[in-house]
């Protein structure tokens, strides 16, 4: 058997960090009908398919690699915040915390599903993400976002605040993307 098509991709990783709340410019009006609520808990199954709804298109694939086991005791876990974004009975979208040890609130993942990219949710969703983060306790809030993911990932991110670190740059094999996911995805690599 022949093994699928994959492409060496150059990507750029940033590292970006909020080190106070007074220095996040929120979004604070929306257009429509949006909430975000805690799961929890949340099971290994509910989570898959939030990861998957925002990260096919982007390539996520970090997690997809874990057993239900490994991601239902990691989500178990008290220091791990998941909270989805639903507009009238639909995800539209999620983000996951991590409050590490030293006050340290890290934003694991983030995004929308395709449906709902491109309507002005994801400023308000940071939004929601960075006031939740500050009242874990966070003296500051760290993420990282790639080339890969949404081209308005890191603009959102340095629009909202948020400065950047640190790149670094690698080279991952990744499956090529057929015509169809090529055009909803964008440029790829792109933010």
């Amino acid at each position: 058997m022949s093994s699928p098509a994959s492409a060496r991709i150059d990507v750029t990783r940033t590292h970006l960090e909020l080190r106070a709340i007074d220095e996040f410019r929120p979004v604070r009006a929306l257009t429509r009908s949006a909430s975000v609520h805690r799961l929890r808990p949340v099971s290994a199954a509910q989570y898959r398919a939030l990861y998957g709804g925002v990260g096919a298109q982007w390539l996520w694939r970090d997690r997809l690699v874990w057993s239900d086991d490994e991601l239902e005791t990691y989500l178990a876990s008290p220091n791990i915040h998941v909270w989805m974004l639903t507009v009238a009975t639909q995800t539209a979208g999620y983000f996951e915390l991590q409050h590490h040890p030293n006050d340290t609130v890290e934003l694991m993942y983030f995004g929308l599903v395709p449906a709902f990219i491109g309507q002005g949710l994801g400023g308000w969703l940071l939004t929601c993400a960075v006031e939740e983060a500050f009242s874990l306790g966070a003296s500051r809030m760290i993420l990282n976002t790639c080339s890969l993911d949404a081209p308005h990932a890191l603009p959102n991110y340095l629009a909202r605040g948020f400065t950047i670190v640190r790149e670094e740059r690698y080279t991952v094999d990744l499956p090529e993307r057929s015509a169809a996911e090529s055009s909803t995805a964008g440029a790829h690599p792109s933010a």
